[in-house]
Formats: C-alpha cells, structure tokens, sequence
C-alpha cells in the first residue's frame, strides 16, 4: 500500500526516482542482509507481491557459502525498471534477466523487507548467469550516517576494503550447492562506476516503458498498475481492491528448515 492505503504495485507505481536531478533512486528491499529466504517482487503475478521463490516445489533459500551468511547486503531492485530478455545487451552480449534491475545497498542499517528506502548509486557489476544479463548495481542508502563519503565505486573500496571482492565471491559462488556451475561476469569481473551504473539503470527504465505502454511484448509478466498514465494495464483501486481480496489469506509461516543455516566449504576455483 501507498501512504493514504491504496493498493498499488512494487514493480510499476512506485517511481524509479527519489530525487531525479541528484540520480537519487527509490530500493524496494526484497532481503535483509544476513537473511537466506530468496524473496522478490513476483512479476508474474498481480500487482506484483513480494514472494518467496520457489523451485521443484520448494521454497528458495541461498546457501552459506564459507565465509558469508545470507546475503550480505540489503538487496532488492529499483522499480520501474526491467531488464529486457529480448535485447541483447551490448556491453554483455547477453539478454535481460527479464526482472527489475537488482540493488546490493552496503549501509550499516539492516533493512526490513518491503521498506523503501533512497540510495545514492556509487557502481555495478555485470553478473551473467544461465547466460542472461544480471546488473547488480551497488548503492547506498542516502539515510546512511556515512553516505556523504560514498560517491562512486573507489570509495566503497576505500572505505569497505575487502567488500566489493566478497560481492563478487559471493555471485560466483551461491548456486554452487545446488549442483550449478559457478557464475560469470562481464568485464573479467570489474565493477564499473557510478556514471556507467546510471546508464544502465536509465537503459532499464526505458525498457519498462516499452514494456507498461505494451510496446514490448512482456509475455507472462503482469503489467497491471494504479499510477501509469496512458498505459493500457492500468486498473482502478477497486480493481486492486477486488485482486487483494480474491488472494488466499495469509497463514502461519512455515519454520525455516534446519538446513538453512548449514555452511558450504569448497575449494574456490
């Protein structure tokens, strides 16, 4: 829900910008840091709830990599964004991922899930996994008591040494056990910084557009919004209304499986 209480969706109605003349961009948190539950903005469904994925019939963890334990960022993604799986990236030479664009935000505050917070883009690392474009982009929340020092990629390394390094040993490494290679990068695993970083974001915001006008065919992405002007998937509040209504009612969550908190030691490659 909005501030008055309206229905609306993550993914389409909340504005990709906080502040557009500073390149300050809305985060909808989908994991604290140092939690497992794979949780994102359900794309498919309507009005785009935040879930728990969920693969062979099982809810979706991330695995302890040794030394990390769960993500080990607030991560999420920016709204009104989307990477495009029929354009073929030309930094990458991969398609989209076919989700919003992902946000790893390094602050000191452990974030909860569905919170909206501001962040300052400081850069973005390009992960290809299963062979589709994946940015990660590395942010900070603007509320951070140090965010005033972070104002690109340098300063995350000069300030958090050894951070961006786990970041990129983290993506790797996290499909690992569950039988996956390990993941690739563009760029030999370089962060590009916070220009490059808002290009893409940019790119993935015109992407949406073509997207929520049905200019792009979005095959089975739900499209249904409160907010757009002029898109054709625009639905009123008592459309919303009647969705949220029509949703089986929230039950007790189930226990986190004692598996979850097992540590993976492998030889890195």
């Amino acid at each position: 829900e909005d501030a008055a209480g309206r229905y609306i969706s993550p993914f389409h109605d909340i504005p990709i910008y906080a502040d557009a003349g500073k390149n300050v961009f809305n985060m909808v948190v989908e994991v604290p840091r140092w939690t497992n539950a794979k949780m994102e903005i359900a794309t498919k469904d309507p009005l785009n709830p935040i879930k728990q994925d969920v693969k062979k019939g099982k809810l979706r963890y991330v695995a302890n990599v040794f030394p990390h334990k769960g993500y080990i960022w607030n991560y999420g993604a920016i709204p009104q964004t989307w990477e495009d799986p029929g354009h073929k990236d030309e930094n990458t030479g991969c398609c989209g991922d076919n989700d919003p664009i992902d946000v790893c935000e390094i602050g000191s505050k452990v974030c909860s899930r569905g919170e909206v917070i501001k962040v300052k883009v400081l850069g973005t690392l390009a992960l290809i996994d299963e062979g589709e474009t994946d940015w990660k982009i590395i942010a900070i929340n603007v509320e951070d008591p140090e965010a005033d020092n972070y104002n690109d990629i340098n300063d995350v390394r000069r300030m958090k040494p050894g951070y961006l390094e786990a970041t990129v040993d983290w993506f790797r490494r996290y499909k690992v056990p569950d039988g996956k290679p390990e993941n690739q990068f563009a760029f030999n695993g370089e962060f590009k910084d916070k220009d490059f970083a808002v290009d893409v974001i940019k790119s993935t915001h015109e992407h949406w557009k073509a997207l929520i006008a049905k200019k792009t065919d979005g095959g089975e992405i739900n499209c249904t919004n409160l907010t757009v002007s002029g898109s054709p998937f625009c639905c009123s509040q008592e459309c919303a209304k009647a969705t949220v209504d029509a949703a089986p009612p929230c039950k007790a969550a189930n226990p986190i499986p004692p598996e979850v908190d097992k540590w993976f030691y492998y030889q890195k490659n």
